[in-house]
């Protein structure tokens, strides 16, 4: 299936692909990059950039800071999810939190959506 590519997100995302959180760089070293699958970090779909992104199983994974508690940036999140479900596209969110304190629960069920078990 063919998605829109905003053209104009492309230097922001690059420098958000140079500048990863602490919590993005290791969910990316210490697992995606292990999988047997291919991730992009911080790819372009439609008029988003999303964190990690897998084209084999059209994956989208969230990790999402404080500001994402606040109920405004919450509704968007919701309403991004489902424009992004509507094009087919899965989308798994995580907190930082979850990375730092559960990471071996984000990785098994990340494992667990890819059925890589």
């Amino acid at each position: 299936m063919e998605y829109l590519h905003n053209k104009n997100l492309k230097s922001n995302s690059q420098n958000l692909r140079k500048n990863m959180t602490k919590e993005e760089r290791r969910l990316w070293y210490e697992f995606l990059k292990t999988l047997p699958v291919t991730f992009n970090r911080q790819k372009i779909i439609n008029n988003y950039i999303v964190d990690f992104y897998c084209a084999t199983s059209k994956l989208i994974i969230e990790l999402d800071g404080s500001q994402h508690y606040e109920e405004e940036k919450a509704i968007a999140d919701k309403e991004r999810d489902l424009t992004l479900n509507k094009l087919g596209f899965g989308v798994l969110r995580f907190t930082n939190r979850d990375i730092n304190e559960r990471f071996n629960f984000v990785c098994e069920e990340i494992y667990r959506y890819l059925n890589l078990e």
